[in-house]
């Protein structure tokens, strides 16, 4: 009313809040919903220049989320692609258009019943981030009015998604400077890191549907398995750096480097204000917890079973398979096929059998990986 002051609660307030990513997704298609009613789903994917892959990673619905542990090459796709290069927003208000489409992920939207979409591509400065979408189960809805308010909740949306990332990224990067800083790799090139990151997503990947595990849950599952010897960081160079064996006393040193990761994430958290950070705990049990084994006798916490921690899981299998084909000062590659079979006997006693059925059921994708991050060995 004319000449009062008054206050009142900004619809996207939460955007600027320290809450989940996914809650911020929530709050976004209500406020949406309100207005814009037809706007039925809001989805973001992540864009890997490694491996130019575009992966599932946010939803917020109506109904059944169309597309889950769901990755494809941007180069397959020649719209997104030009979206991506032109830095511009898409609208289509007919999705009819591509009916002819072979591509999975164009049919699983057709099948949902969406018949418009909006899609925004996430940049930070010249870094290509992915995509924001949102979709409509009705046609021609996304008209100038709608596009106007559209364009700034797509652009707050990601932002948010920007900003965890770079708090992510951060922290990594903090990371691989201090390994860099400290000579302290252990013969763990950025290749192998990249590889055994790999597997640990196609293993997570794999177990997403049987144990209903979120995208979200995946990516960081990825993004956080580079990190799991930070610890090695704290262990003498005649310890950590030694050609022979380790005698008895030496090995008791060097497995505190799972307890002396999860203090130095822990610090780093501090540091970087990312305390309540979502998935903090799962990059803490991936540091503290990935020399555990099922029958009790790893080391870290020495828990059995099935309190070893999923994340931990997956990652001992990935690790324990990269090292097995990669190439040491001590020991020849082995081959991929002798790797597995020692996983298998390895299967439900020290190492998860979901994990390692996972990593074994995909050989094709483990031969890609190798052929992308190098390691030339024999691949049979």
């Amino acid at each position: 009313m004319s000449g009062e002051t008054f206050l009142y609660r900004d619809s996207l307030v939460g955007l600027s809040e320290d809450i989940p990513l996914t809650q911020k997704l929530e709050r976004v298609r209500a406020t949406l919903s309100r207005q814009y009613p037809f706007i039925t789903r809001i989805a973001a994917a992540l864009y890997d220049e490694h491996t130019d892959l575009l992966k599932t990673f946010l939803h917020s619905g109506d109904a059944q989320n169309p597309l889950t542990w769901y990755e494809a090459r941007l180069a397959d796709s020649r719209s997104l692609s030009e979206i991506r290069d032109l830095r511009l927003p898409r609208v289509v208000n007919d999705l009819s258009v591509f009916s002819g489409a072979e591509k999975r992920h164009t049919k699983a939207i057709a099948e949902q019943g969406f018949a418009a979409s909006y899609t925004l591509p996430i940049y930070h400065k010249d870094d290509f981030l992915g995509f924001v979408f949102f979709n409509s189960d009705h046609k021609d809805v996304f008209q100038d009015q709608v596009l106007f308010y559209l364009d700034s909740v797509a652009n707050l949306l990601s932002q948010a998604i920007v900003q965890q990332l770079l708090e992510v990224r951060t922290l990594l990067g903090a990371v691989k400077t201090v390994q860099d800083i400290a000579h302290t790799r252990d013969n763990e090139t950025g290749d192998h890191l990249r590889r055994m990151a790999c597997y640990a997503r196609i293993i997570a990947r794999e177990l997403g549907p049987v144990l209903n595990l979120n995208d979200e849950f995946i990516e960081y599952i990825h993004l956080f398995a580079p990190l799991h010897d930070i610890g090695k960081i704290a262990i003498p160079d005649e310890i950590l750096l030694k050609q022979g064996p380790l005698s008895d006393e030496e090995f008791e040193i060097m497995k505190t480097h799972t307890t002396e990761g999860r203090k130095i994430i822990e610090c780093m958290l501090d540091h970087f204000k990312l305390q309540g950070f979502e998935y903090a705990d799962l990059l803490i049990q991936i540091v503290e917890d990935h020399h555990e084994k099922l029958d009790g006798k790893g080391y870290g916490r020495r828990m059995p079973g099935e309190e070893v921690p999923l994340a931990a899981r997956i990652i001992a299998v990935a690790d324990v398979f990269d090292a097995l084909t990669s190439k040491r000062p001590y020991k020849e590659a082995w081959s991929n096929d002798r790797a597995f079979a020692l996983l298998r006997e390895l299967a439900d006693v020290e190492l998860d059998g979901r994990c390692v059925a996972a990593l074994c059921n995909n050989m094709e994708r483990v031969v890609e990986v190798q052929r992308q991050f190098g390691e030339h060995n024999d691949l049979g």
